[in-house]
């Protein structure tokens, strides 16, 4: 017992101190999964809208496929990412495996999909309801996607917020294709399980409480848009 409270007493004495270390992993943390929430939102958004509103042979299997893929295991995506860039795949003469930019493609891989499928329900869902107005003011097909990712951007947001979630918390991939090299590569999720597998319980516990204030942040950032969405669909 005595163990546990110096391990916690000492990730709080870390946590206040501004620990470099504990800092400089947070921080690359923060920009590989902040980088792949973007490109998944750029990619994602309009790819899910557009599936929401256009009408062709295999939509349905289209839209299946893509809350299939919402379920990606994390390892899978790692090894397939690994394979893509290890020298002897296609983009190994580029040099990104064990590279944070190694770590953006696979957490992007893994983020686009969830984005991607809730975008298409909520579009789907606006465009339900505003179909005949926006055929009455003669809308094409790119006019009607924006519109209504522009009347549901609240909710977008969430989408984005529970892809930032997804990837803050994923160690598999970004494990098999980043390598968690010391001031490289190593993020909070691959931290936390090496220093916890050596027994240095304090900077994992100091890692593990900013990743748990992380998460909390995200959901009370994504209550408090869908309170907001609700309050300005009354207005």
């Amino acid at each position: 017992m005595q163990e546990f409270t110096d391990a916690f007493g000492a990730a709080f004495a870390l946590l206040a101190s501004g620990d470099p270390e504990l800092a400089e992993i947070v921080g690359l943390s923060l920009r590989v999964t902040l980088t792949a929430v973007a490109i998944s939102c750029l990619v994602g958004m309009p790819l899910g809208a557009l599936l929401a509103i256009a009408r062709f042979p295999g939509r349905g299997a289209a839209a299946a496929l893509l809350n299939a893929l919402m379920g990606l295991p994390p390892v899978v995506v790692g090894l397939a990412t690994y394979l893509l860039l290890s020298r002897s795949g296609p983009l190994g003469a580029l040099g990104l495996l064990y590279t944070p930019a190694a770590m953006i493609i696979a957490q992007t891989i893994l983020t686009l999909p969830l984005v991607a499928a809730l975008t298409r329900q909520t579009i789907a869902d606006l465009h339900a309801e505003h179909d005949e107005t926006l055929r009455a003011l003669g809308a094409g097909r790119w006019a009607t996607a924006l519109t209504l990712l522009h009347d549901g951007r609240f909710a977008l947001t969430t989408a984005a917020l529970a892809g930032f979630g997804r990837a803050a918390a994923e160690v598999g991939a970004v494990m098999i294709v980043g390598g968690n090299i010391a001031h490289a590569t190593r993020v909070m999720t691959t931290a936390i399980a090496l220093e916890t597998a050596r027994g240095e319980l304090a900077l994992a516990l100091g890692l593990g409480m900013i990743l748990l204030g992380i998460s909390a942040a995200v959901n009370l950032a994504a209550m408090a848009l869908r309170a907001r969405a609700e309050r300005a669909a009354h207005v």
